[in-house]
């Protein structure tokens, strides 16, 4: 991990380290990003309910609130539980445009013991804005949160760093 995502990481774990609410933390996690990272225009959250991806915590302009299962980079993300990055959204197949300014994305599954929770989204009015380097510097990120957030009162699963 580069020396930027190493330090927001450590920003981030100061973040959660008195607080334990899920909502609470991927606030501060896409306001962070939001803050942090360069040339991005949407930094948020969509969570896993009842077969679809409901709208969570994000900065940036309105969004869509749901996405199907499978639709769209996030839910295809999410269908597929692994990182997907878009270097041209208008080239993905069933893209969704929530926010017309956006030309690259980066959609990363929240993972907890093999079940897909939801997913972070960035965007970007850049076309090519993400990376590999991106989405290893960020997954340290996301371990951060779902391993020091109650799962329990999200999800109904069990897990946290104190748990």
């Amino acid at each position: 991990m580069n020396g930027f995502y190493t330090t927001l990481l450590a920003q981030f774990r100061g973040l959660i380290e008195d607080e334990q609410d899920f909502v609470a933390n991927c606030a501060n996690l896409g306001a962070l990003l939001m803050a942090e990272l360069e040339r991005i225009n949407w930094a948020g959250f969509y969570f896993a309910r009842d077969g679809e991806l409901v709208l969570g915590p994000f900065q940036g302009m309105p969004a869509c609130t749901r996405i199907a299962w499978g639709e769209g980079v996030c839910g295809t993300a999410a269908n597929l539980a692994e990182c997907i990055i878009v270097p041209d959204v208008h080239q993905f197949p069933g893209h969704i445009a929530c926010d017309a300014a956006s030309r690259s994305e980066i959609v990363i599954p929240l993972l907890w013991q093999d079940e897909v929770l939801g997913v972070l989204d960035i965007d970007s009015p850049v076309y090519d804005r993400f990376s590999e380097q991106d989405r290893d510097g960020l997954q340290p990120l996301l371990d951060a949160l779902l391993g020091g957030s109650d799962l329990w009162s999200a999800f109904g699963v069990s897990g946290s760093a104190d748990g």
